[in-house]
């Protein structure tokens, strides 16, 4: 495991707060659990008070299953824009998941994901 400093967590997530800042977006989705600490800093920086998550369970340990469960409801009143966000994006499963659920359940907001980190061998 490589340790990952507050320095470059604060550094990496002001970058990925201007990123995202032209897009307006009303409220956030943190991933629990690592979408957590995340969500927080960026709700801070971009002065979001409307911040709900939900939770996933793709692995046992550190065994894949077969499907993603998913856990807790959101609810979004006079929303048209939400972030969805996690701590990173590994094999792409669980934030396909997440995205595909939100699409289905809130047809009218149109949601966007942001992640800290990602592995470069996968497709969203």
């Amino acid at each position: 495991m490589k340790y990952y400093s507050y320095e470059n967590f604060k550094n990496d997530t002001k970058i990925l707060i201007e990123k995202v800042r032209a897009s307006d977006f009303e409220a956030i989705v943190a991933v629990a659990r690592g979408g957590l600490t995340l969500s927080h800093a960026m709700a801070e920086g971009l002065d979001i008070r409307q911040v709900q998550s939900i939770r996933t369970e793709l692995y046992d340990k550190s065994q894949k299953r077969e499907n993603i469960t998913i856990f807790g409801a959101c609810e979004f009143k006079n929303i048209k824009r939400v972030l969805v966000v996690d701590d990173i994006s590994d094999s792409g499963d669980t934030l396909n998941a997440v995205m595909n659920y939100l699409n289905k359940e809130f047809k009218d907001i149109e949601f966007k994901s942001a992640t800290l980190f990602y592995k470069k061998n996968i497709y969203l």
